[in-house]
């Protein structure tokens, strides 16, 4: 129970990691907002782990705003933010990829801290205290060809969890991230533009210990981070990523 008598809003946890993190925060005592785009989802998780879904599109201002409102209606108050939605586009040179998908890919994965910093900072603030937690990707530190732009919002994700933790921490509010491998959610055959056999055991060779991230890795990582036995921990970027970046 880490967790007790807090509360967090995890984006993008009506699946994968999202979900994964979702769960172990509620195992370890914390009400939880399960926010996602697909409110069919969102209601599913929360209905799980008892607790509340909301709808958002992290990279509106109006729907992170509305979000950050009923959140705080609901719980009373907000402890941890997790910002864990996010999109990719699919593998292939870096000048073929469209605008109109570079900038769905920055807005979901990079406008979307800056939007929800914009609502809870400042009730953290006000409280002396929070967590904030970014999921960002091995890929920000080790780029895999053909997903530059991706890569590069993942990058981006990092440098904004640096700058937020160095700016915050006299506030009392801690900024992390956690860098997952690639994992069994509904990105993977986006990562991988073909999800076979073959492409598979190709990726997984790459990962010294030999699988995927699974969203209960993800959780146990986020949780840990995210409590009290972290106190001391900010602007860490943490790789739960079976080796792969070694």
């Amino acid at each position: 129970m880490r967790l007790d008598g807090k509360t967090a809003i995890v984006t993008g946890a009506g699946s994968g990691f999202g979900a994964g993190i979702a769960r172990k925060f509620a195992a370890e005592g914390a009400r939880v907002c399960v926010a996602d785009l697909n409110e069919e989802a969102a209601r599913a998780v929360a209905q799980e782990i008892g607790g509340i879904e909301m709808p958002v599109d992290v990279s509106q201002s109006a729907s992170v705003r509305s979000l950050a409102h009923g959140a705080l209606e609901a719980l009373g108050k907000i402890d941890i933010l997790v910002n864990n939605a996010g999109i990719t586009h699919l593998p292939a040179p870096m000048e073929t990829i469209e605008e109109d998908e570079f900038d769905r890919v920055l807005a979901v994965n990079a406008k979307s801290v800056y939007l929800t910093a914009r609502e809870i900072v400042p009730l953290m603030k006000a409280a002396g205290m929070g967590a904030i937690l970014n999921v960002a990707s091995t890929a920000a530190i080790s780029p895999r060809p053909n997903l530059t732009w991706y890569n590069a919002s993942k990058g981006w994700m990092l440098t904004a969890t640096k700058g937020m933790a160095v700016e915050l921490a006299p506030a009392g509010v801690r900024v992390n991230a956690i860098l997952p491998v690639a994992g069994e959610t509904p990105l993977l055959p986006s990562f991988m533009g073909q999800d076979t056999p073959e492409i598979r055991a190709k990726f997984l060779s790459s990962i010294p210990l030999g699988r995927f991230s699974t969203p209960e890795d993800m959780g146990n990582a986020a949780a840990f981070l995210c409590s009290d036995e972290a106190s001391m921990i900010t602007g860490v970027a943490l790789e739960v990523d079976g080796g792969r970046c070694i």
